[in-house]
């Protein structure tokens, strides 16, 4: 499709041979500023990401910014909301990067961003949440915090199958669930609006093999499945054993489960120790349970020991990655008391907007928690502000741009590039451990400078060194 309202600027496109990215030394990302406060968090964080590449590679690579639009500036300039070419300029030029967006209220208009993440397939949504030494914190150990987070995007309840209540198409579906599908739980039929909550295998095993692949090539050394598949068992208990299973068979020399592991453990503790013993320790309540479930334990503990104890026992499992699960609340807790026994979170829409959220409260708020939406099999890649818009400060050159140039960090490593994405580290890290920062911290931070976002974004270069 031709551009008729967007310049595209001199370079050249990303492309993609095989399963690999072939990153051009001059090319075109497409950008969107954002609403609010996003045209002053683009400005500040541009200037970090030319310099970091000015700087690391003198000037042999330069990014060439395309401008796209979307959210109110879209809707002002063409009476749309999400214009085609937006969307057509992310698809063909693979990786790009945006600022926050409104989301309308009323009219039925979905959110932006979700509606990209959709079209696009961008079925990971990456939230690393790390602490930075000096960011002022509510807890008392941040710097426990160093977790990965892999929130399948495309999914769950964000599928937007939901119908209003007192519709018309609400009474349709709850006469089909009562009369049909024979459900009782609906406690005030008239009253109700209804939501389908979507998980599929193939969401769960995609998801799953993008975040085994990412702690394996970046040498992690656990995954914990987040999920409430004690309450939602055909959907969220579905989840995790999906991707116990996908583990299990397609990474099964790189992979042990937990439950794998106390099995072996217990096996190289004492190796005499027989199936049933084995399987008492393993199952709590093991006396307590019907003849059937106890035999089916006591099998697993046998097969087990069969299929790996030749390739996982005498302690090899322990170099390997393990895959655990943890019930959703409890995992919102522990984050708190615990965090440094979660590596990398696998979980679905819901729980990982919940999840990423608290974890990124943990290390100095949102502001600087950096986000992309990945399709990791077509290698496009929108990299974001995960904050909202803040209207109020508009325009006011005030607020924290570090979640938008963390966003970018990802980008340059996503492209490859790492030489200046460790920069841009290196430069936000000196910023604040300097206390040069902007209001959000500075409110905190006993003789602190306080910088305005475009003052921020310069203390970020000066600081790469």
């Amino acid at each position: 499709m031709p551009y008729q309202t967007t310049e595209v600027p001199a370079g050249e496109k990303i492309t993609r041979a095989g399963d690999v990215l072939k990153v051009p030394d001059n090319p075109i990302l497409p950008f969107i500023r954002g609403d609010g406060t996003g045209p002053d968090i683009w400005n500040a964080a541009q200037a970090v990401f030319d310099a970091a590449v000015e700087k690391a590679y003198g000037g042999r690579r330069k990014i060439a910014w395309m401008e796209v639009f979307a959210g109110e500036t879209a809707f002002r300039k063409f009476k749309e909301w999400l214009p085609d070419e937006t969307v057509q300029a992310f698809r063909e030029f693979f990786v790009g990067i945006k600022g926050p967006l409104t989301t309308p209220v009323g009219g039925g208009i979905r959110s932006l961003n979700v509606a990209l993440r959709q079209i696009l397939d961008l079925y990971v949504c990456l939230r690393p949440v790390r602490y930075f030494k000096g960011v002022p914190s509510p807890v008392r150990h941040p710097e426990k915090v160093d977790i990965v987070i892999f929130r399948e995007n495309t999914e769950d309840i964000y599928a937007g199958v939901e119908w209003a209540a007192g519709t018309p198409e609400v009474a349709k579906v709850i006469k089909f669930l009562r009369q049909d599908m024979g459900v009782e739980q609906i406690r005030f039929p008239e009253t109700s609006g209804v939501g389908i909550k979507l998980i599929s295998r193939e969401g769960t095993e995609r998801l799953m093999t993008a975040a085994i692949n990412y702690a394996l090539e970046n040498g992690r050394k656990s995954i914990t499945m987040v999920h409430k598949g004690n309450i939602m068992k055909f959907t969220e208990g579905a989840f995790r054993d999906w991707g116990y299973a996908l583990a299990s068979s397609k990474f099964r020399e790189q992979c042990v489960t937990q439950r794998e592991s106390w099995i072996l453990g217990n096996k190289e503790h004492n190796p005499d120790i027989s199936d049933e013993d084995n399987a008492k320790l393993v199952e709590p309540g093991f006396d307590m349970l019907v003849d059937a479930k106890k035999a089916k334990v006591v099998e697993e503990v046998r097969a087990t020991l069969a299929a790996i104890w030749s390739t996982h026992g005498d302690g090899k499992w322990k170099k390997m990655l393990m895959i655990k699960d943890a019930i959703a609340d409890i995992t919102l807790q522990q984050v708190l008391t615990r965090a440094n026994e979660f590596d990398v979170i696998a979980t679905m829409n819901l729980n990982g907007d919940y999840v990423s959220d608290a974890l990124a409260a943990q290390v100095g708020g949102i502001g600087i928690a950096p986000g992309a939406n990945i399709n990791y099999d077509t290698g496009h890649a929108i990299f974001e502000a995960t904050h909202g818009t803040a209207p109020k400060y508009a325009n006011q050159d005030k607020v924290n741009p570090g979640s938008l140039t963390l966003s970018g960090e990802m980008m340059l490593r996503y492209m490859g590039w790492t030489e200046a994405a460790d920069l841009l580290i290196k430069g936000i890290g000196g910023a604040i451990c300097a206390k040069t920062v902007t209001y959000d911290f500075h409110r905190l931070m006993e003789g602190a400078t306080l910088l305005k976002c475009s003052e921020f974004g310069q203390a970020v270069i000066k600081h790469m060194g």
